[in-house]
């Protein structure tokens, strides 16, 4: 343990004199305060001097053997093939009976090597599979950052979602989905980028980040939809820019400034009353024992191909009650074929789901989705459930058109 070396050289507490060279040493921080003691030539300053003892030593020699454990974990798999290896090279030089003639002989040779050829890709092989499991977790726990699944319960209602990518190996795509409780009521987005897999991952990135921003800053839904056209452009520019620098950054010709973006934005009022903004986007189905289309009123152009009108107007002439269900959906699950090319009955499905909680909802969708494509698909596809589950509608004030007139007193006794 150290002590305190005064300036006179002596150890508080004690008489022995310091017979080394030590450095000035801060208490807290254990950083050199000078490079000499008190009478080195470096004209160190007075005052209290630490002695350097064997616990740094120790922790340096602490860290060395961490630093060796993993090392040795990874070279672990090798160490046995690496053996036989050496077993193998001794037997074939140093042991005279490997250089007899004779068949057995030459077997005998053949299986020790062989043995140690099979040891080695073993081991290779089982050192790729767990860098691959690892590389693995990494892509997922980013995937489920950029598409998270949303909650089970958003402010009474009951939600479920699934994704299915084109793309072997992943889990998002083209297809983007949130739902967001805001103070206007609960805002979800649905939507499909022109393309598929990871190359419009970029677009999927670009609109939910203006939307998660957008939906909690705007009160009107239609500011939220121009938010993200804002959004989506300024990627497009960007994308133009970096990919191709002698394009610039307007060429309407060039196949990136082409990308559109099809969605859907819906807002679940406290009453159950929806407001809808349709951008080329196939309307949600309300469940029931013939599902049926809910009505989304004048569609406006994909985002991208076509400015947004000047004055926005969502569709609110449609209620969801307690109780009933809707399925936002993109087209490739409408659009998806068996070998025959035949399309994928998605209503007769959301029939047999009818009464189903989400979560069921999605499950049977997706099982009879991948039965009828083989698990083959052309375009991404996603599905996004939402239930009513709030107790009670609460009560609304009647609109001047619709207020009855008070009935007269009764003058009957």
């Amino acid at each position: 343990m150290g002590g305190v070396l005064t300036p006179s050289g002596e150890i508080a507490g004690g008489r022995s004199p310091v017979v080394r060279t030590v450095g000035r040493i801060d208490a807290a921080t254990g950083a050199d305060l000078c490079a000499a003691g008190p009478s080195g030539a470096g004209g160190a300053r007075e005052g209290p001097y630490m002695i350097r003892t064997s616990r740094g030593s120790r922790t340096r020699r602490d860290r060395a053997a961490a630093a060796v454990v993993p090392r040795l974990r990874r070279a672990a798999p090798l160490a046995l093939p690496v053996g036989w290896g050496a077993v193998a090279v001794a037997w074939k030089f140093g042991c005279p009976l490997a250089r007899q003639p004779g068949l057995p002989m030459r077997i005998a040779t053949s299986l020790v090597f062989l043995a140690v050829g099979t040891g080695l890709v073993l081991g290779v092989r089982r050192g790729l599979r767990r860098e691959l499991a690892r590389v693995r977790a990494v892509a997922e726990a980013t995937q489920r950052v950029l598409l998270r699944p949303p909650p089970a319960r958003l402010d009474g209602l009951a939600l479920a979602a699934r994704q299915l990518s084109a793309a072997r190996g992943a889990s998002v795509g083209g297809d983007l989905y949130e739902a967001v409780a805001t103070p206007y009521g609960v805002r979800i987005v649905i939507g499909d980028v022109r393309g598929h897999g990871l190359a419009a991952l970029g677009a999927v990135v670009a609109v939910l980040g203006s939307f998660r921003e957008a939906a909690h800053d705007e009160a009107e839904l239609g500011g939220v939809l121009r938010r993200l056209e804002r959004a989506l452009q300024r990627h497009l520019r960007e994308r133009v820019r970096d990919e191709h620098p002698a394009a610039g950054g307007a060429a309407p010709e060039h196949p990136v400034a082409e990308e559109f973006v099809t969605l859907l934005l819906l807002e679940v009022r406290a009453d159950g009353r929806l407001a809808v903004l349709d951008c080329g986007h196939p309307a949600p189905y309300r469940l029931g024992p013939r599902p049926e289309r809910l009505p989304v009123g004048e569609p406006l152009p994909p985002l991208g191909v076509l400015p947004l009108p000047a004055v926005l107007v969502p569709y609110t002439g449609a209620r969801l009650l307690p109780g009933e269900t809707l399925v936002l959906h993109t087209d490739g699950a409408e659009e998806a074929r068996d070998r025959r090319g035949r399309f994928f009955a998605l209503d007769a499905v959301l029939a047999r789901s009818a009464g189903r909680p989400p979560e069921g909802v999605v499950r049977q969708v997706h099982e009879a989705l991948l039965r009828h494509t083989g698990g083959r698909l052309d375009d991404d596809v996603a599905l996004l459930v939402v239930r009513n589950d709030r107790v009670r509608v609460p009560a609304q004030p009647a609109e001047p058109g619709l207020r009855r007139p008070r009935p007269a007193p009764s003058t009957h006794c």
